[in-house]
């Protein structure tokens, strides 16, 4: 059995119940961290918590090297460990299938994703997002400014009056080693680059989702590029058209101009 396992987004307290079980009756646990992390604790704190051993994998090895996942799952329990939620990336939907090839059983135990906390912090409903997009360090992407890739979806999602969810770029190591080498964009970087296209557009960042202090403010992105959001993880949401409640939800709950929001 493979058992992939959401640990939720911020610590590790942040896995569900049934999770936890499954983690700790494993015979084996594998993670990877380089799609996203928990910025709240560490692998060390996780085995500590939880009472195991996680051998945290790179993207080589669990993308081109899978092999000793399979082999632990086909010889007996081995769980599969991801921050959020469990199938967010196509690299672990991959290993599923991969693990289904070889006729081993797999399981998923859901975890909490950056996408409902961003709907339930800020009041924006879920069903009226659109397609959510990632924007990358200018440089990751062998440019300057927002790739178009980005503009275009944007854009569709307003014109069918839908919300979007910006996902902001990470560079992380393995969780074990200091935080040298560890990146992640922040909500006045991401506003900084969109409001070259956008200076006076609503826009909502949320930093610290799923912690004991998340943060979410909603203003121009021109104004959001000069404020500071502090630790991260941070994401930006671009409302497209609002609701009479989600507007009152982000005047109560992120603090928005009133000349943004209709009446």
């Amino acid at each position: 059995m493979l058992t992939f396992v959401g640990l939720g987004l911020y610590d590790e307290r942040s896995i569900t119940v049934e999770g936890r079980d499954a983690l700790r009756a494993a015979d084996r646990a594998f993670a990877e961290f380089y799609t996203s992390r928990l910025v709240g604790t560490s692998v060390d704190a996780l085995e500590s918590h939880h009472g195991v051993d996680i051998e945290v994998r790179d993207r080589a090895g669990v993308e081109r090297n899978p092999d000793p996942i399979l082999d632990a799952a086909a010889d007996g329990d081995a769980v599969f460990l991801t921050a959020g939620d469990a199938m967010i990336s196509t690299t672990h939907v991959d290993l599923r299938l991969r693990a289904i090839d070889r006729g081993i059983d797999t399981r998923v135990v859901h975890g909490v994703t950056a996408q409902s906390a961003a709907s339930g912090l800020t009041g924006l409903q879920n069903y009226r997002f659109g397609k959510a997009v990632t924007l990358p360090f200018p440089r990751a992407h062998g440019g300057a400014g927002v790739p178009d890739s980005v503009v275009d979806s944007v854009a569709a999602n307003r014109e069918r009056g839908l919300h979007t969810l910006v996902y902001l770029d990470i560079k992380v190591d393995d969780g074990r080693g200091p935080d040298a080498g560890e990146r992640f964009m922040t909500a006045d970087v991401a506003a900084d680059l969109l409001a070259a296209e956008w200076p006076d557009r609503l826009a909502v960042a949320v930093a610290r989702a799923g912690s004991p202090d998340p943060l979410v403010a909603a203003d121009r992105l021109a104004a959001l590029a000069d404020r500071d959001f502090g630790d991260p993880l941070h994401l930006l949401v671009i409302p497209g058209e609002v609701h009479h409640v989600e507007a009152d939800a982000l005047r109560t709950l992120a603090d928005a101009p009133a000349a943004l929001l209709p009446e």
